[in-house]
């Protein structure tokens, strides 16, 4: 009985070693959807590789490689809506791995194709908040003359919680005072639920204030 279980065991840790990764397979697919110009299909499998990457091997750089890819096919498709999809996850990924000046250049990129955009441009006041919030971990006055910036770019952004809270963060960072700081994330965090990526940037840019104790509590 012993020396069967032994056996089925180690036929079953055989095929697992054999049987290619689903990312493997699944690239084999999109060169053979490219030869046959459907990019369309390419893109989707490109982003089941990126999910694969982001969720269940944890390796965020080659998610964003794959994600870009689904990214530049879907814009050659001009189904834009899909490519943006794509370019917000790198967007996000990039700043994650302190990548800001590429973060802030996809949520600017993808704040302006969406601002003109009736059905879309109430989304583009997040992606502008999310490239501000980027600018200000970098520099404080990168922050300010941006926010000036999206401001006359779309100035629906103007009258957002988002712009007036980083306006009370700015006057809060110049202050060098966490305390208050802290209070406007907190209250704006008790209308409007931030999440994990918001609290990680804000995070970032509270520990640039000198004697900061490092948390929003």
């Amino acid at each position: 009985v012993l020396s069967a279980k032994l056996h089925d065991f180690t036929c079953r840790c055989r095929i697992n070693w054999t049987r290619p990764p689903a990312s493997l397979m699944l690239e084999m697919l999109i060169r053979r959807q490219i030869l046959k110009g459907r990019f369309t299909i390419a893109a989707k499998h490109h982003m089941t590789i990126a999910e694969i990457y982001e969720s269940e091997l944890v390796d965020i750089e080659k998610a964003i490689v794959h994600y870009e890819q689904a990214a530049d096919y879907y814009k050659g498709e001009e189904s834009n809506s899909s490519a943006n999809k794509c370019l917000l996850k790198v967007g996000s990924y990039s700043a994650q791995l302190e990548q800001y000046p590429k973060a802030i250049e996809i949520f600017e990129q993808v704040a302006t194709s969406t601002m003109d955009n009736p059905l879309l441009k109430y989304n583009a006041k997040e992606y502008f908040w999310k490239a501000a919030l980027c600018h200000f971990i970098v520099d404080e006055l990168n922050a300010k003359l941006a926010i000036e910036k999206y401001e006359g770019m779309f100035p629906a952004f103007s009258d957002s919680r988002e712009c007036k809270l980083l306006k009370k963060l700015l006057e809060a960072h110049e202050e060098q005072n966490s305390e208050v700081f802290t209070e406007a994330v907190k209250e704006f965090d008790s209308i409007s639920r931030l999440d994990q990526w918001q609290t990680t940037m804000l995070l970032r840019i509270k520990k640039t204030i000198q004697g900061d104790a490092g948390d929003l509590k």
